[in-house]
């Protein structure tokens, strides 16, 4: 019997990247002691240009890059590094490309102005960890998301990837951070994703693409929630208040916690299965 798996899927992992709050911290660690409870993990970020590739030993996986990515209108190639955080035996795959993400800042430019094209860049990491997961040919039973950058992977998983061999049976847990949320995407958001093959029915909540939109959007198609932010703005608390999924509380022993939480959720996927 093969372990359990877990997909990590965040926007920022010390020491490669560190922001404003606990989410890098928490991203680091918790796949190290999940790996160590017995379970297979895989983790992703951005490979954004503050991260020096020389100093962390990043290297392009050749075998993994290669593939283009259509957003709007435009091709983009996907290219995938890799690196090790060696006291932790735990591997970090990098999601990159030129356009996105060689700058010297990583959301806001030097004027803290939030990029234009952050909407992008988010369709392009969120497909991209997708599809280099379907080149592994690795099938996870949970697929764990950090950040609002990733906000669109539970989207896809239960639409576009919902009958693909590796993800039809994946739980996807969604985790909520206060970071970014007052900033929107653009009006031509609805129509990139569109593009992607989304059925209409499911873009009513993108119609106004701003980050609390996203992130509500993530919470309804995710399977369960983990609330790390104590506070969250109204319209996000009123839609933890009123969903049905199971929601946790972020806390000390979150490692313990979240682990205890995945195997309730693979026991109730294989209840469901069966």
């Amino acid at each position: 019997m093969r372990k359990p798996r877990v997909l990590y899927v965040s926007q920022e992992i010390t020491p490669y990247l560190t922001t404003e709050g606990p989410a890098a911290d928490i991203c680091r660690y918790l796949p190290q002691g999940i790996q160590e409870r017995g379970k297979e993990i895989r983790t992703f970020m951005p490979r954004f240009g503050v991260i020096n590739e020389r100093r962390n030993q990043l290297h392009e996986v050749i075998r993994l890059s290669g593939m283009n990515l259509i957003i709007g209108e435009n091709d983009h190639p996907l290219i995938i590094k890799v690196a090790s955080i060696q006291n932790a035996r735990m591997q970090v795959y990098f999601i990159d490309n030129e356009e996105y993400f060689q700058r010297k800042f990583v959301f806001r430019d030097g004027k803290k102005k939030f990029y234009k094209d952050n909407e992008d860049r988010a369709i392009f990491f969120c497909r991209g960890v997708l599809e280099t997961v379907k080149k592994l040919g690795w099938a996870p039973d949970i697929v764990h998301c950090h950040g609002w950058m990733t906000s669109l992977i539970p989207l896809y998983i239960k639409t576009i990837y919902k009958d693909h061999p590796l993800f039809r049976n994946s739980r996807v847990v969604y985790s909520l951070y206060n970071q970014d949320l007052d900033e929107s995407f653009g009006d031509a958001f609805v129509k990139k994703i569109r593009l992607d093959g989304i059925p209409a029915e499911e873009l009513k909540l993108y119609k106004d693409p701003s980050l609390i939109n996203l992130n509500i959007a993530a919470v309804h198609k995710s399977d369960a929630v983990i609330k790390v932010a104590e506070a969250l703005p109204p319209a996000l608390e009123k839609t933890l208040l009123k969903s049905v999924k199971p929601v946790i509380q972020h806390n000390e022993n979150y490692i313990e916690t979240y682990s205890a939480f995945y195997d309730e959720l693979m026991e109730e996927e294989s209840v469901l299965a069966n």
